[in-house]
């Protein structure tokens, strides 16, 4: 596999998955019971966004100024919006020892992180990445955080092996690249197996919108599982007709926390506002398994 996050990073995905993310281990934190937080595609834990100009030998347009770029200068948004970008502005600061006059981040964090720093003593973390040196950068990152672990392994294996915990709630984040043609295959079977180990776990999917018939294929996949009330999040940066490969993104969550649904709506209308790159944007959540 090619993929390197690092590229990517801060983009209008990476904006909307962070938010949603930190919505969902809220939900679960209105227990006082502690969770496992299992992510199957961890990545390396942080970026510089400096690098995202970078390829592997050509330079290369970053995409974090039309994600997360528009809105550290900005004050305006729903509550979700504005606890996600305080994170963000931390976590460059202490990269960097300060904010940048104009607002604008130099260093990015992984949802780990985001997860780690909301996370209370009664919660645990459970990193898997597979690719050897993304996997060394993610341990480092991770080295003297408590109640951590930090996996050189396939992800989609640790849904089985690590499912279901002594906890036994848990939020599990399926991230993967979506390079290989049958990705969303391997992501249904892998919510299958979650399911039958732990039913009311907490599963949420990131997903890209590049060909609307392979997500309604998913979707179908999905509910052919007969899973419990499952929503889809889905984020649109730019109409069909415009010339732009990914023109958005979803987030499928199975077992939503109560009232996640209604947290979703408004912080999605406001970054399909904010973050849109062609007319024909916006943002909507569907249930795909009602309550």
């Amino acid at each position: 596999m090619n993929y390197r996050h690092e590229f990517h990073a801060g983009n209008f995905a990476d904006v909307m998955k962070h938010a949603l993310l930190l919505r969902l281990v809220g939900g679960l934190q209105k227990k006082e019971k502690g969770f496992l937080y299992l992510d199957t595609h961890a990545g390396r834990g942080a970026y510089d966004l400096t690098r995202a100009a970078t390829g592997d030998s050509l330079a290369r347009r970053p995409e974090w100024p039309d994600g997360v770029g528009r809105l550290t200068g900005r004050g305006e948004g729903p509550p979700g919006v504005a606890e996600y970008v305080a994170l963000v502005r931390k976590f460059d600061g202490s990269r960097r020892g300060g904010t940048a006059a104009d607002g604008a981040p130099k260093f990015y964090p992984g949802s780990p992180w985001f997860v780690r720093e909301q996370a209370r003593p009664q919660d645990r973390l459970a990193l898997c990445e597979r690719q050897p040196g993304e996997c060394a950068a993610l341990r480092e990152e991770f080295q003297f955080s408590p109640r951590t672990t930090v996996q050189e392994t396939d992800g989609y294996g640790a849904v089985r092996a690590l499912l279901p915990p002594p906890e036994r709630r848990a939020l599990v984040l399926i991230d993967p690249p979506f390079e290989a043609q049958d990705e969303f295959a391997r992501v249904a079977v892998a919510l299958g197996e979650g399911l039958r180990r732990l039913p009311g776990g907490v599963f949420a999917v990131w997903y890209p919108l590049t060909e609307r018939a392979r997500v309604d294929n998913f979707f179908a996949d999905l509910r052919a599982l007969r899973p419990p009330p499952t929503l889809a999040a889905e984020l649109t940066i730019a109409g069909d007709a415009a010339p732009v490969k990914l023109k958005g993104c979803g987030l499928v969550v199975i077992n939503p926390p109560w009232q996640f649904d209604r947290e979703a709506e408004p912080m999605l209308e406001f970054f399909g506002a904010a973050l849109a790159q062609a007319p024909g944007g916006g943002g909507r959540v569907t249930w795909l398994v009602r309550e």
